[in-house]
C-alpha cells in the first residue's frame, strides 16, 4: 500500500555495526521451543498454529503472543506470524552480539502483529509498534510508529507513521528517543566500542 509523502513520515535509523556488533548470529541454528494452550499442525503444508499464551524461544530470540503461526520451508528456515491477544501487544526480544567485555545489549519490540522471517532475518512490527534498545538492562533508545521493519543481518530498521486522516486516534507521526552517543572507554588492542543508534540524514521534513 502506497502513501503520499505529504501524509507519511518515514524514519530510517541505523544501528552502527562497529567491530561486527550485530544481532546474535548463533540464533538461526538453534532449535525452536514453543509453549501454548493448543496446537494445530499441518504436516503437508509444514505449518503449525499455536494459540493461547504462546511463548517461543529460539536461542536468544523470544516471541510472545495470543496466536502464532509457524512455517518451515524446504530448506529448513523457520518463520512465524505472532498475533497479540485482545487488548495486548505481541512481544519480540533478541540479544545482540557485543565486543568482549562490553555490557549485554538487547533489541526488543511490541506490536499488534509481529512477522518474523528466519530466511530473510527480518522482523516486522505492525500497528502500535515500538522498538527499544537496552544496554546493561537500561533503556537507551526507543522508537515507535505504525510499522517498524528491523533487519537483523544489517542492523538497519525503518519506521513508518500512519497517514493523516479522519478517524486516527493519534497524529500518526513517528517518535524516537535516542541517547547521546556514548564516549567509549579506551579499548584494548583488537577490541571495538559498543554501537550507537543514529538518525538517517534522509528523514523527510514534516508537512507544513
Amino acid at each position: 500500500m502506497k502513501h503520499s509523502p505529504a501524509l507519511l513520515l518515514v524514519g530510517a535509523l541505523l544501528l552502527a555495526a562497529v567491530g561486527g556488533v550485530r544481532a546474535e548470529r548463533a540464533d538461526r541454528d538453534q532449535p525452536m521451543h514453543i509453549e501454548a494452550d493448543s496446537l494445530l499442525h499441518d504436516e503437508a503444508a509444514q505449518t503449525s498454529v499455536f494459540t493461547g499464551n504462546v511463548v517461543i524461544t529460539k536461542g536468544t530470540i523470544v516471541l510472545r503472543g495470543g496466536r502464532v503461526e509457524v512455517r518451515q520451508d524446504p530448506q529448513g528456515y523457520q518463520s512465524g506470524v505472532v498475533t497479540a491477544a485482545a487488548g495486548k501487544r505481541a512481544f519480540f526480544r533478541q540479544r545482540r552480539d557485543t565486543a568482549r567485555g562490553a555490557p549485554e545489549e538487547y533489541i526488543e519490540g511490541e506490536a499488534a502483529e509481529i512477522v518474523w522471517d528466519g530466511r530473510a532475518d527480518t522482523v516486522r512490527l505492525k500497528r502500535r509498534a515500538e522498538l527499544r534498545r537496552l544496554r546493561a538492562g537500561v533503556l537507551t533508545d526507543d522508537v515507535s510508529g505504525d510499522l517498524i521493519t528491523y533487519n537483523n543481518a544489517t542492523d538497519v530498521f525503518t519506521v513508518d507513521g500512519l497517514p493523516r486522516q479522519a478517524g486516527n486516534k493519534t497524529d500518526g507521526r513517528v517518535r524516537a528517543t535516542l541517547a547521546p552517543k556514548e564516549t567509549p572507554a579506551p579499548a584494548a588492542a583488537g577490541q571495538a566500542g559498543a554501537p550507537a543508534l543514529r538518525a538517517s540524514p534522509e528523514l523527510e521534513p514534516p508537512p507544513q
